[in-house]
């Protein structure tokens, strides 16, 4: 069974950087589609960004521009480089891969964005 680990929330001033990280365990993980998602305080989960197993990327309107997804295949790890945050990006991330009819979801970190 698929395992996933996030680190590298925080807290941060606006304007500021972070970087998380995912690391995942499990078997074929390097062929699947891998997503940041994020759930602020009373809303829904909300898609920020994907890359597949080629690295073509999607993001999100709302962070286009200051956010980067990458990901390493033989660490099997998938990063979130985050700049120029803002206090509307504060939420908890999670870390996802889909395989139909399975979804994997990590713990969570948590990112407040606040001066």
């Amino acid at each position: 069974q698929v395992q996933l680990v996030e680190s590298g929330g925080g807290l941060v001033q606006p304007g500021g950087s972070l970087r998380l990280s995912c690391v995942a365990s499990g078997s074929g993980v390097s062929r699947d589609v891998m997503a940041w998602y994020r759930q602020a305080p009373g809303q829904r989960r909300e898609l920020v960004a994907t890359i597949t197993s080629g690295g073509m990327t999607n993001y999100a309107d709302s962070v286009k521009g200051r956010f980067t997804i990458s990901r390493d295949n033989a660490k099997n790890t998938v990063y979130l480089q985050m700049n120029s945050l803002k206090s509307e990006d504060t939420a908890d991330y999670y870390c996802n891969i889909q395989r139909y009819p399975f979804n994997y979801w990590g713990q969570g970190t948590q990112v407040t964005v606040s001066s």
